[in-house]
């Protein structure tokens, strides 16, 4: 059994919050394995179509709904919340309230996904991306992720600092802004829907929204915790911060037209959503700048959060550069659409995630994490997985828009060309569920290892080094 990590900072709020917040990351972990299940047996289902062809509820459009709702709603939604409360009671001053509220707000969340998932499989679908479950599903989901932002809103409000600090920022406008998006897209999309090609423009500014709006800030907000505290250092060009925040909130959802190039919608929304992607490089380009330090340091996090970070800045740029109706022209409604929103997802949010996650339960259970080799291989399997995915489907898609644009080329042509890189693709989930798994294991031993030590066995919070504050405050 491990001992204390005695470099690990236990304060009163890890303390309070530690069993309603290894709650969300345990049910996110969950969630993200069987997303990675139905994800390998979708990819198996594009190079060959027989495979459980005679399933109704894994047809490969069910399947692929099944997925994207596990992987954001499941996943990305816990894990990220979590990372939210933790870092919003931790620089409160004060240990976590209300913590019942995240508790049933949490199971509720998951009991909801639990059952969109069955009207999915079951041919329930609304059809629309990021918003694929039943409608008598949404308002479950609405009103328990506001319990589950109770304790993170408090901890906001009644904080004992005179400053605010950037993760803050980005932990509170996700947990405010998400309700918002979400009650927004089901008025128009579901409950009374708007007509015609408006139900396509909706989509899209509810899809980029979540990732711009909820999903990214709630990466940030770790990311912008961890590496000053891991670092010891004052955040570099913090002056830019704020600039960067309210940037990302006021031209974010715009960028979402870019997937409606050459459809029968006025071209100013194209056009709008081409200078947005132009606009956000600014926002990229500060976050870098005040997160550099993560690349001169090693450790886990740091490993995770530097890869996320790069695919973050690196997803930014290919939005900008694909926003462009020649290169759409191309890339548009091919794998390579698909390439950058896994780029987004899994290169980007979900690494950052991973590395906050694995700084935080050191300090959650005051021990360190179980397996250090199974740190190790769940880093270098994702890193792998995550750099073959992208670049294979990027490739595919590559091809796959040549061959659509070239009159000549057969479909069957097409789907032979583009099979060998499927192939790879399959591989590369099949490697990120193996490595994710890794993850869940160590992450179970770490918290039985927590629990089979006697209360006081366990490390008291004044044994601890208390942290220091490490970012510069926003006056």
């Amino acid at each position: 059994m491990s001992s204390p990590s005695t470099h690990a900072e236990v304060t009163a709020a890890d303390t309070a919050g530690r069993w309603p917040l290894l709650l969300l990351f345990a049910s996110g972990l969950v969630w993200l394995v069987v997303s990675g299940v139905l994800a390998l047996v979708a990819s198996i289902q594009l190079h060959s179509p027989a495979f459980l062809a005679d399933c109704a509820w894994f047809t490969h459009g069910r399947v692929t709904a099944l997925v994207e709702t596990t992987f954001v709603y499941g996943w990305c939604a816990n894990a990220g919340v979590g990372i939210a409360l933790w870092v919003l009671g931790r620089l409160g001053g004060s240990p976590l309230r209300a913590l019942n509220w995240a508790v049933v707000g949490t199971l509720f969340w998951n009991a909801a996904i639990a059952l969109g998932l069955i009207g999915i499989a079951t041919g329930d679908a609304t059809s629309f991306s990021l918003l694929q479950m039943p409608g008598y599903v949404q308002p479950l989901l609405v009103a328990a992720y506001v319990a589950m932002s109770v304790s993170g809103i408090l901890a906001w409000n009644g904080r004992r600092t005179d400053g605010t600090f950037a993760s803050q920022w980005y932990a509170v406008a996700a947990l405010f802004i998400f309700p918002w998006l979400l009650v927004a897209a089901q008025a128009m999309l579901v409950w009374s829907p708007v007509r015609g090609v408006l139900q396509a423009v909706v989509d899209g500014w509810y899809v980029q929204s979540v990732l711009s709006l909820w999903l990214a800030p709630l990466a940030l907000a770790g990311a912008y915790y961890v590496v000053p505290k891991a670092t010891g250092r004052a955040l570099p060009s913090y002056e830019f911060a704020p600039l960067a925040f309210w940037t990302l909130l006021f031209v974010g959802s715009f960028s979402g037209g870019r997937h409606l190039i050459g459809g029968p919608v006025p071209a100013w929304l194209p056009t709008l959503a081409n200078a947005a992607c132009w606009m956000l490089l600014f926002h990229f380009s500060v976050v870098a700048l005040n997160l550099r330090g993560v690349f001169s340091r090693g450790g886990t996090a740091f490993k995770f959060i530097s890869f996320g970070l790069s695919a973050y800045v690196l997803g930014s740029l290919l939005d900008a550069m694909t926003s462009f109706r020649g290169v759409a022209l191309i890339t548009q409604f091919t794998y390579f659409a698909t390439a950058q929103q896994q780029l987004a997802l899994y290169g980007g949010i979900s690494m950052l995630f991973f590395g906050s996650i694995y700084f935080a339960m050191p300090r959650l259970t005051g021990r360190s994490w179980a397996s250090g080799a199974l740190v190790r291989g769940h880093a270098a399997l994702t890193i792998l997985g995550v750099l073959l995915l992208v670049v294979s489907l990027a490739v595919a898609g590559w091809i796959q828009g040549h061959d659509l644009n070239n009159a000549k080329i057969a479909y069957a042509e097409l789907s032979a060309h583009t099979r060998p890189w499927l192939l790879v693709v399959t591989a590369a989930y099949s490697i990120l569920l193996f490595g994710n798994l890794l993850l869940f294991v160590n992450f179970i031993l770490s918290v039985c290892s927590a629990c089979c030590v006697r209360s006081d066995n366990l490390p008291d919070s004044s044994s601890f080094r208390q942290p220091s504050a490490m970012e510069v405050p926003a006056l």
